[in-house]
C-alpha cells in the first residue's frame, strides 16, 4: 500500500489483517548453541571500556542475519570503537570462521594496516577458532572476548545491528 502512496501504519495494518483474517510469514526460530563455559584464555579486557581515545585502538566485530534474495544470509561487521564507523564487513550464506577473517581483512586493509589493536567479541566460535586467532596474531592484534551471554559487553555492535535492522535495508539495483 505505502508503493501505491497510501499512508498506513503497522497497526492499521494489522488491525486490516486481523479483519480478513490473514497470518504474515515470520522468519523461522534460530536454535544456537549455549556455551557452557567461560574462555579463560580470552579476557575481557575491554570490559566495556567504549571511550576510545583514538582510532585504531580498538575494533568490535560481530554478526547478524538479514533477509535478502529469499534466504537467510550472515553479515559479519568490523566497528572502529573511537568513531564508530564500520571500518570492514563481509557477507555470506555460512557464520563461519571465514566470514569473519573476510571483515577483518578489509578493516586491516582499508585502515593501513594498524597493529598493536585491540579486538573485541562475543564468544562466538568464529572469533574463537583457530583461524580468527592466527590471523589476529599475524596482524599483531590483541584479542578481547565478551563475558558469556552478556551482551552489554558487546553493546556498541548490537546497535549497530539495530539500527541497521530497525531503518531497515532495500534491495538496490547492481
Amino acid at each position: 500500500m505505502q508503493e501505491d502512496g497510501e499512508q498506513i501504519g503497522r497497526f492499521k495494518v494489522r488491525g486490516l489483517m486481523r479483519e480478513l483474517e490473514l497470518v504474515s510469514k515470520q522468519p523461522g526460530s534460530h536454535a544456537y548453541k549455549q556455551a557452557t563455559v567461560e574462555r579463560p584464555d580470552i579476557p575481557n579486557i575491554l570490559n566495556r571500556e567504549f571511550d576510545v581515545p583514538a582510532p585504531n585502538q580498538v575494533w568490535c566485530g560481530d554478526i547478524t542475519y538479514i533477509w535478502a534474495q529469499g534466504k537467510w544470509h550472515y553479515l559479519a561487521v568490523v566497528l572502529d570503537l573511537y568513531a564508530r564507523r564500520i571500518v570492514g564487513w563481509a557477507l555470506s550464506n555460512k557464520p563461519d570462521a571465514d566470514l569473519v577473517i573476510k571483515a577483518l581483512d578489509m578493516a586491516y586493509e582499508q585502515r593501513g594496516r594498524p597493529q598493536g589493536l585491540l579486538f573485541h567479541s562475543d564468544q562466538g566460535s568464529q572469533y574463537g577458532s583457530r583461524q580468527f586467532r592466527q590471523r589476529l596474531w599475524r596482524y599483531r592484534m590483541r584479542q578481547s572476548m565478551s563475558r558469556r551471554g552478556n551482551c552489554w559487553d558487546n553493546a556498541p555492535m548490537e546497535r549497530v545491528f539495530h539500527s541497521l535492522k530497525l531503518n531497515g535495508y532495500r534491495p538496490w539495483a547492481t
